[in-house]
């Protein structure tokens, strides 16, 4: 039955290439895969105890493994974090194995669930709505319970945006770090930007699309506006796009054309411009303040050249005696209070 499926899909390929032959090569591809499939399932079977994380598509429904398919066919149960998700993607596929939902709002509840059907026997197949799971999702809570149950772990390779993305970015791929999705407010978002300031690989990032130019001008403010970004969207479909410039070209380009979709933003490695040390931060500090700028704009200035953060600078700042490093210390009497940089 393999056979012929995929001397169909031959014959369709000799035909001239439009979108009727593409729908009638995926199509064909659908039915070999799960040819294939229920043949190889009649050979092999999963193990009984285990709980297997397999990778689904991120986008592009070709992008499933056979092996992925076998799991998700021969699974006793399947963990999603989105069943109506998933749920499109098994019916695609024709998969019949019934779904519990495994998101972040239920994991107290449904880890001990998962647990007990694991040490009872079952195989429990873990997905997630798009890519690997435990990548930006709790996955990895599971699986931290299952080890410390003594549980068998598979896991089932499949697409990774943040791979995908990197691949293709034309960015440093040798070392990188993936963040997930930055901290929306507070101290933990500016700890995080700020640490960029001297990070030396290509640093991966989520972003929706309705937070796109708060983080963009952000990371601007901190690693300056020329620091190189590339933007990652629709990442296997149809419209896949990558946008490649610097974080202020950034920001014009996206108040321009309103994003759409979420968003996998890839930023330079720090260079070397990044390291003024306190020392020479207090040097540049009693300079620009004798210049007349305030200790507001010369600590955002300096923070975008040096390790540390504009609030440090800042504190640098108030210790430093306005009145010593004017440069013309005779103009000082003909200054109000509100002439002096005392922001």
């Amino acid at each position: 039955m393999v056979a012929v499926r995929l001397f169909t899909i031959k014959l369709i390929l000799a035909r001239p290439i439009n979108d009727s032959t593409i729908d009638l090569v995926a199509d064909s591809a659908v039915s070999a895969a799960a040819s294939a499939i229920d043949s190889s399932i009649e050979t092999r079977s999963l193990e009984s105890g285990t709980l297997y994380l397999v990778g689904t598509p991120i986008g592009n429904l070709e992008d499933i493994t056979f092996r992925a398919l076998r799991v998700l066919k021969q699974a006793d149960l399947i963990a999603a974090e989105d069943t109506r998700h998933t749920g499109k993607l098994l019916h695609y596929f024709q998969v019949t194995t019934p779904q519990m939902s495994y998101h972040d709002h239920n994991t107290q509840q449904r880890i001990p669930q998962l647990v007990r059907k694991l040490q009872a026997g079952s195989a429990i197949a873990l997905v997630t709505d798009a890519g690997m799971p435990g990548i930006s999702d709790p996955g990895y809570e599971l699986v931290c319970a299952c080890v410390e149950a003594d549980i068998t772990v598979v896991p089932i390779p499949g697409p990774s945006a943040v791979v995908t993305a990197i691949a293709a970015a034309g960015l440093p791929c040798d070392r990188f770090v993936f963040e997930g999705f930055l901290p929306a407010k507070g101290k933990q978002r500016h700890a995080r930007i700020d640490a960029l300031k001297t990070e030396p690989r290509t640093s991966v990032f989520y972003e929706s699309p309705h937070r796109l130019i708060k983080t963009l001008s952000d990371l601007a403010a901190v690693l300056g506006p020329e620091h190189r970004i590339v933007l990652a969207r629709e990442l296997t479909k149809r419209y896949e796009e990558f946008w490649r410039g610097t974080l202020q070209e950034a920001i014009d380009h996206y108040n321009a054309i309103a994003p759409k979709g979420e968003f996998t933003l890839l930023l330079a490695p720090a260079t070397t411009t990044f390291l003024l040390s306190e020392t020479e931060v207090t040097t540049e500090l009693k300079n620009l303040l004798a210049q007349g700028q305030s200790r507001t704009e010369a600590s955002r200035a300096l923070a975008q050249i040096s390790s540390l953060s504009r609030r440090e600078i800042y504190q640098i700042s108030l210790e430093i005696d306005i009145y010593s490093v004017l440069q013309d210390k005779s103009a000082i009497a003909d200054l109000s209070p509100n002439d002096l940089p005392l922001d």
